[in-house]
């Protein structure tokens, strides 16, 4: 009888643990569709973004033609998931035209996708990478329930699938979600082998280390990030024995992920098939490294062949452009980037409920939230990841510290549910924070990419301290055609940011188009702008703060700043009903039209629109050194010193700070007309 009762309480509590397995896995299946649908409407609710077509169509030139010089500028991993839908698929491929890679894989993506058609390429893109997305979510869950309990697992995934950041993000073809979902399975497959070594978790790290390097960059951080890992804990445990064990643990993920890298690159050195060259080539690429103490590392590591040709152009096409790119912050556009740029943007564009949190880790600690172990692996690689982004000039988006959220959405999960064990009343404070992370989410539904909490004013507000990525990225055509249709807008302008890459007449939006520096550097406006224009104008916040041109007198947009707008589309497109002087705008266009025409040998034509951009603006750096070209190529030498001085000295006494480009360029004409004077 014993016996019986004692083996009916055996399969009860069987049952019990089957079903509770069952709950939890019907709970977390639950959230993660969750994510999912969210994400779905992202990517049919959203424009095409910056990157996406060019990061595309390289994935589906990597499957189809071996060939990686397309877009090098970031590793294939995450292209060619992306491309997968693609394959099999007849398609439109737009021929190369010979110009540089960059600019190549710009204008040919967007003929790839649009030439095809979204919903043929871009949509089904942006579903494959949602992969990315979902495995960020599971890897929270198991990551948070391993080290702090299944609760503590739960929570953290209901609170992470509904952050705006990653709402934003994880349905787009680029390379930031996918980046925090394996520097999560990084950092959580070391952990557990460091609990319980095995040659599985072993091999686990090895494949997850290696696919983040072929999926960004930033993956060689991985190896900072898991010495000081190895160091804590062997300092902690006092063992140079263990010291030696996870050293060489670290030389076999080091060694096995450049191999993962490698097979990405096809275990070919070259960038191309039968040795086609890419434009420009690396070594003239690295002659031209703004960097030159990295130029030689890079040219080093070319010549022994330690990384594939395309991967070493990456990384100094990496370089280059947080060189030349400004950033903008708290109202102001800087030539490079702030030490304070990345802990504000966090503050700003976290949500309170997750900062919270963050902030109560101070009390879970000591209130019973032990592990060592788990926390050094959450602290420290999101310590040393923030730290290096705190001294990169890259600043042009939160979207750069995902994978800091990724590590820190398991702590969370961790405090919330140390919290809510010690006292029941804390489980009303975490249910209150779980419901305010879901209210805050889904207010600004599908415009994630703009959200800022409620301390600095929610998502209408952040264009105050913050733009690029963090509001306006491009993501709004859809949205700018549904209100010209409703308000039955029939003559417009759009100054709009990503114009090249993207184009407002891909999604149908008729407006004649306004200078931005794409426009000026890639194509020719097929209107010319006059000094006064009218209808209704539509303005990309990137480019009405001034981050292409510069803010100030600097920015051709900066009239627009001192009036409110009649609407503003998705908090990041503003929209303006009127009669308005552009002069600069004016004259950009028609500077740009005149170095064409100077390009082309009709220097007389050239000379004449030159001066009338002048006369547009007269106080503008580009235009006027514009101007002094063409004099310069008609042979009236001195006047071409004149103008080349006026500008020179503008370039000083304006924001000098952004135009030291301009600065050197005119010091450089004014030396080959043979001017003496002081410069």
């Amino acid at each position: 009888m014993v016996l019986d009762n004692r083996l009916s309480d055996g399969r009860m509590l069987a049952k019990r643990i089957v079903a509770v397995k069952r709950n939890r896995i019907l709970v977390v299946t639950g959230l993660l569709l969750v994510m999912a649908l969210q994400l779905m409407h992202v990517a049919r609710a959203t424009s095409a973004t910056w990157d996406e077509a060019h990061h595309l169509f390289d994935g589906y030139t990597v499957w189809t033609k071996h060939d990686y010089r397309l877009n090098a500028e970031v590793p294939p991993l995450v292209k060619m998931v992306a491309a997968l839908p693609l394959l099999g698929r007849s398609l439109q491929v737009p021929e190369n035209q010979g110009r540089s890679s960059p600019t190549e894989a710009f204008l040919d993506g967007r003929s790839f996708v649009f030439g095809n058609g979204v919903s043929r390429t871009l949509l089904p893109a942006r579903l494959a990478c949602i992969v990315f997305s979902l495995g960020l979510g599971w890897l929270v869950y198991l990551a948070a329930a391993e080290m702090f309990g299944y609760g503590a697992g739960l929570f953290a995934l209901a609170l992470l699938a509904f952050d705006p950041n990653l709402l934003a993000h994880g349905a787009l073809v680029t390379t930031d979600v996918a980046s925090a979902s394996l520097f999560l399975a990084t950092m959580y497959a070391f952990y557990r082998y460091a609990k319980e070594p095995a040659l599985l978790r072993l091999l686990l790290t090895t494949v997850a280390a290696g696919c983040l390097l072929a999926a960004k960059f930033t993956g060689v951080f991985v190896l900072p990030m898991l010495l000081a890992l190895i160091f804590v804990e062997c300092a902690f445990k006092r063992s140079r024995e263990l010291l030696r064990a996870r050293l060489l643990a670290l030389v076999v993920v080091c060694l096995s992920a450049w191999v993962v890298l490698w097979a990405f690159y096809g275990f070919r050195y070259k960038a191309a098939p039968a040795g086609a060259a890419m434009n420009p080539t690396l070594s003239v690429y690295l002659e031209r490294m703004y960097d030159k103490a990295d130029a030689p590392r890079l040219a080093a590591l070319a010549k022994h062949h330690v990384f594939p040709e395309a991967y070493l152009w990456g990384l100094e096409n990496t370089k280059q452009t947080e060189f030349e790119d400004t950033s903008y912050l708290w109202g102001k556009v800087y030539r490079h980037g702030n030490w304070w740029y990345f802990p504000m943007a966090l503050l700003v564009k976290s949500t309170l409920p997750f900062l919270l949190l963050i902030a109560l880790g101070v009390f879970a600690y000591p209130w019973g939230m032990r592990g060592e172990l788990e926390w050094a692996y959450l602290l420290i690689p999101a310590a040393i990841y923030l730290a290096v982004a705190m001294r990169s000039d890259f600043d042009i988006g939160v979207r750069h510290l995902l994978p800091v959220y990724a590590l820190l959405y398991v702590m969370a999960g961790g405090v919330a549910f140390s919290l809510a064990r010690r006292d029941p009343r804390w489980q009303v404070l975490m249910v209150a924070l779980l419901c305010w992370q879901i209210l805050t989410s889904v207010r600004v539904v599908p415009a994630y990419m703009a959200y800022g909490n409620e301390a600095w004013g929610g998502p209408s507000a952040v264009h105050k301290y913050l733009s690029d990525a963090n509001v306006d990225w491009g993501q709004q055509l859809l949205d700018v055609k549904k209100y010209i249709d409703e308000h039955h807008v029939t003559e417009c302008w759009f100054a709009y940011f990503p114009d090249g890459a993207i184009q407002p007449q891909d999604y149908g939006v008729p407006c004649k188009r306004l200078p931005t520096t794409s426009t000026v550097w890639w194509l020719d406006l097929p209107e010319a702008v006059p000094p006064i224009i009218r209808g209704t104008v539509f303005i990309s916040d990137s480019d009405l703060e001034g981050i292409e041109f510069g803010d100030g007198p600097l920015n051709p947009y900066e009239g627009f700043r001192e009036r409110k707008p009649d609407a503003v589309i998705d908090y990041g497109i503003d929209v303006y009903t009127g009669s308005f002087a552009v002069p600069l705008a004016s004259a950009i266009d028609t500077a740009h039209y005149a170095d064409k025409l100077l390009q082309a040998g009709r220097k007389n034509e050239a000379l004449a629109f030159a001066e009338e951009a002048a006369r547009f603006a007269p106080e503008s750096v580009p235009v006027e050194t514009q101007l002094g070209d063409v004099l310069s190529a008609v042979g009236r030498k001195d006047e071409a010193t004149a103008k080349y001085r006026l500008a020179l000295a503008w370039a000083q006494r304006v924001r000098p700070d952004l135009q030291q480009g301009a600065i050197v360029t005119l010091q450089e004409k004014l030396r080959t007309l043979g001017f003496a004077g002081r410069l």
